[in-house]
């Protein structure tokens, strides 16, 4: 949610950074609405004032034996007694249009974000290891998946399109990965492990900007909870409605929990193969910091979700997201993309976004920063560390071996109870 005294006091300059979104200038609108809803509240003050007045004068005239006025008065009073249900009700409505305007403009880019359409537009920041040379054609997970226990035939029976059954060693290797992942970001990385719900109210999936311009996105159930696009949204929340202290902050959370999104909009993209599924897992990370140590809280989030990457060998590269494709919540976001060899090319694995007070905004969540009278809107942060789904594509393709087994990366080889490789079944 965007500060409206900011866009009342910079509408040009507002305008200017949701241009740099590819984005229509709005701030007119928007003051048009403010100004409205400040003149009807306006309107019922002044009301009230009237009537009050106009309330201790009756007693004044009756008291002075001037019926006549006091009967004149009475008809003001009920007068406006009368239209100030309305007049409130007017009020309300052009609070919940100007909430529901705010609600849809996405966050501002920050300065130092590249200018940019589209993904084209996106710039390399980094790249660590070195792709893997075959001395045979690697294949893709999609096709060396299935005899190791990757079952997207009984996936689609069972539930359509985009659901995966995982058997034997594969399901144990999924599993080593998030419980490696979690284990890493709260051991080492300081991140608190959560447990949270997968089932939310609407107030969870609005505070994280998930609503209402993202509700194709997402399951909702018969009873109005949402599945979960992500714990992002279970953990942000939790610091919803709150005051925090300062000495809480910086806030570290992760978990390791089911994703359920419906990819309405990613018809015929990846349609082959366990990159994107209705559901999966991931390892999540979400930071609630002081403003002033947003940025630097951002590389340290993408420098713990590069070093699960790095333990696991997976060549990767850093990019920076230009404004043409950041998310709509983000002021700032670096992708992680893993090579993967069959497809011969680097893909998304994980986001690290900087969201600012957007989110602390639209949750109504503070802090008192030590020796202040009044509270702030904290800066919140989101990152994968990593998906666990796509984390196996990349393990699979970047350590497959000629007679189609799979050797398991040395860090997780504790969690698959000594296990080295993941041999075809015959």
């Amino acid at each position: 949610m965007h500060d409206i005294r900011f866009i009342r006091e910079n509408p040009e300059a507002f305008d200017a950074a949701l241009a740099r979104r590819g984005l229509d200038p709005v701030a007119a609108e928007i003051i048009a609405l403010d100004e409205a809803k400040r003149a009807a509240a306006t309107a019922i003050q002044e009301a009230q004032a009237k009537r009050n007045g106009a309330s201790k004068a009756i007693g004044q005239a009756m008291a002075s034996g001037d019926k006549d006025k006091a009967e004149a008065l009475k008809a003001e009073v009920a007068e406006l007694k009368q239209s100030m249900p309305g007049m409130e009700d007017a009020d309300r409505q052009l609070g919940v249009q100007l909430r529901d305007a705010l609600a849809i403009i996405p966050n501002l880019p920050a300065d130092d974000v590249p200018q940019g359409e589209d993904e084209a537009g996106n710039v390399e920041v980094g790249k660590w290891g070195t792709p893997r040379e075959f001395d045979f054609e690697p294949k893709e997970h999609a096709d060396l998946g299935p005899a190791l226990g990757l079952d997207f035939e009984t996936g689609a029976s069972l539930s359509g399109a985009r659901f995966t059954f995982l058997r034997g060693g594969m399901a144990r290797l999924h599993r080593a990965l998030g419980q490696f992942m979690i284990d890493r970001q709260s051991g080492e990385n300081g991140y608190t492990e959560c447990a949270p719900p997968v089932l939310v109210r609407d107030e969870a999936m609005y505070g994280t900007d998930k609503l209402p311009k993202f509700a194709e996105d997402s399951f909702r159930t018969t009873d109005g909870r949402w599945l979960i696009p992500t714990a992002e949204v279970s953990l942000t929340a939790s610091v919803q409605d709150s005051i925090l202290d300062d000495a809480s902050l910086p806030l570290r959370m992760t978990a390791l929990t089911l994703c359920f999104r419906s990819e309405a909009g990613s018809a015929g993209k990846d349609t082959r193969g366990f990159i994107r599924q209705h559901q999966f897992e991931k390892c999540e990370l979400v930071s609630v910091v002081r403003p002033e140590d947003s940025d630097t809280e951002h590389e340290r989030m993408t420098g713990c979700a590069e070093g699960i990457l790095q333990a696991l060998d997976l060549p990767y590269r850093k990019v920076l997201l230009c404004t043409g494709d950041m998310g709509f919540g983000a002021r700032k976001t670096y992708d992680l993309e893993v090579w993967l060899p069959g497809q011969d090319a680097y893909r998304e694995i994980s986001s690290c976004s900087n969201t600012g007070d957007f989110q602390a905004r639209r949750m109504n969540a503070r802090f008192k920063p030590e020796g202040e009278k009044k509270t702030v809107f904290p800066h919140t942060l989101n990152g994968s560390g990593l998906a666990v789904g796509r984390t196996l594509v990349a393990v699979l393709e970047n350590f497959q071996q000629a007679d189609g087994s799979v050797k398991i990366p040395a860090v997780l080889q504790p969690y698959m109870g000594g296990i080295e490789t993941l041999t075809p079944e015959s």
